[in-house]
Formats: structure tokens, C-alpha cells, sequence
């Protein structure tokens, strides 16, 4: 029997299935392939999502996505599009679309426990008539993110509960420093803190659509 000091690996979907068990019907069963109306619902109010990406050899990113709610824009049953926004232009997700299409999307609804996966295929796109469905202040998207739908279904509130993630009690912004103080001691740059600081202060929400 392998103490606590020891580290000792899964290594098989039998050892996995061993450990956790077998998946409830309900579990397995509510996998869709096109959008419910409830779908929609949810796509309609939700203002954030994350888009897990890998590229050509595996190597994997999350990058965050978050507009008014509905900014993810439904074009039929098993499509949606998500624009793209002014941002540090690494563009990291995107390369890696154009190396392997596959993608995961998780949306959230603040103060909601479930959330919203799709699975499926993306492709970027540079221009197309329902951009002008997805203006922002008056900013028009310079591209977005066409997902085919392969897979969408609900996800429990477990984890959410588990965490208190929408508890306000339980949040602590101060457990960190500050933005700017956090780029100074972790990144190499030639900006000053105080000009961090300005660039992160009152103005910096004013220039979110802005390139």
C-alpha cells in the first residue's frame, strides 16, 4: 500500500474507471448536438466564456473571452460565433485553431452554478455580414470565432458550490497585490510602476474597444 510520501500515477482508463466509477445515465445521456432553445437562453445572458485551444503538438491554452451578455452571436442550430476584441494581440488560442481546430468552450452566468460546454470545430473568420450584429460601442469586431458545434451540454453546479465562487462573503481581491505591482516583480519591463499604475488606473476601462 503506497504511503503518503509517495506519488503514484493513473495510468489506464481501467485504473481511472477503478477510482471514480462508471458515469450515471443522466451523465452520459445529456449530450446534444444542436443548440435547445434553453441553449440559447443561456448563450443569450451569458457575458463570459473560456476557449480551450491546443496546437498541432498538444500543447494546450485557455484564454478568456467576456463582452455584454449575448456576445456570443447564435447563426443556426449547430453555429455560433464569438468576436474578438481589442486585446495584447499574443493571440495565442488563434495560432493554435489554425494548427487544430478542435476547441472547448465553457460559458458562465454570474451567480448561476451550471455552466454551458461546446465542443467542436472552429475557424476563424476576417469578415462576414453578421459583424455588424456584434458592434460594441460603436467598435465592430476586426475577426471572430465560427464554432460547429460537435458536442453541448449542461455541467452540474458542484464545482461552483464547492468553491462559493458566487458568494461575495468568500471574496478576498486583496489576497494579491495589485495589477501593476504584479507585472513590476514578475515580468521584465521598462514601464515604471507609477506608469503601470496609471495605465491600469480609472482610463484603462474607457479603452477596452479600442485597438
Amino acid at each position: 500500500m503506497a504511503t503518503s510520501t509517495e506519488q503514484v500515477d493513473v495510468t489506464s482508463a481501467t485504473e481511472l474507471r477503478e477510482l471514480l466509477g462508471e458515469p450515471k445515465a443522466q451523465a452520459v445521456t445529456k449530450e446534444r448536438v444542436r443548440l435547445h432553445e434553453i441553449d440559447r437562453q443561456f448563450l443569450a445572458a451569458s457575458p463570459f466564456c473560456l476557449v480551450a485551444t491546443a496546437d498541432a503538438d498538444g500543447n494546450c491554452d485557455v484564454s478568456p473571452k467576456g463582452d455584454p451578455p449575448g456576445f456570443t452571436l447564435v447563426l443556426d442550430d449547430t453555429t455560433i460565433a464569438i468576436p474578438e476584441r481589442p486585446g495584447n494581440r499574443r493571440a495565442d488560442g488563434y495560432l493554435n485553431i489554425l494548427a487544430n481546430p478542435h476547441v472547448g468552450l465553457v460559458y458562465l452566468i454570474p451567480g448561476r452554478g451550471e455552466t454551458l460546454r461546446i465542443n467542436g470545430r472552429a475557424r476563424l473568420v476576417r469578415e462576414a455580414p453578421f459583424f455588424d450584429q456584434m458592434i460594441v460601442k460603436g467598435h465592430r469586431p476586426v475577426l471572430a470565432l465560427v464554432v460547429e458545434i460537435e458536442q453541448i451540454f449542461f455541467h452540474c453546479a458542484k464545482a461552483f458550490m464547492r468553491s462559493g465562487l458566487w458568494r461575495p462573503e468568500t471574496w478576498d481581491p486583496e489576497v494579491l497585490p495589485p495589477h501593476p505591482q504584479i507585472i513590476k516583480r514578475i515580468q521584465q519591463t521598462e514601464e515604471t510602476l507609477e506608469e503601470l499604475e496609471r495605465y491600469y488606473g480609472p482610463q484603462y476601462a474607457t479603452r477596452l474597444y479600442q485597438g
